[in-house]
């Protein structure tokens, strides 16, 4: 269990990588060299979460799921913080995904 909850966390800071990206991309000068520097903070600690919970979960699974939660959380930001759209088929393409990301943690032993 403890592996899914690194997995889980895992994935939540490929959001953050993900975000930091966002606002880098909004700012210049030494904000933009902070929002940097939180992409690589994060993205290192996505990255080690990952391969740590890839020790006891199968890696297809684990990469399945890292990447969905990661894909989530960004377009839950972007709609959020980046005024993304969030029209009725994004919605339900989200939704469609999450369904995925449980479906995969059911059939994994």
């Amino acid at each position: 269990m403890m592996n899914w909850i690194l997995l889980i966390v895992a994935g939540l800071f490929e959001t953050g990588f993900a975000t930091c990206l966002g606002k880098a991309k909004e700012t210049s000068g030494t904000i933009a060299a902070w929002w940097i520097t939180g992409f690589f903070v994060c993205l290192s600690v996505s990255m080690l979460l990952l391969y740590k919970a890839t020790q006891t979960l199968p890696i297809g699974t684990a990469y399945a799921v890292w990447t969905g939660i990661g894909a989530v959380g960004t377009v839950v930001v972007g709609i959020l913080f980046f005024k993304e759209p969030a029209d009725l088929w994004r919605l339900f393409f989200i939704i469609t995904l999450i369904g995925s990301i449980i479906g995969l943690k059911a059939v994994s032993h």
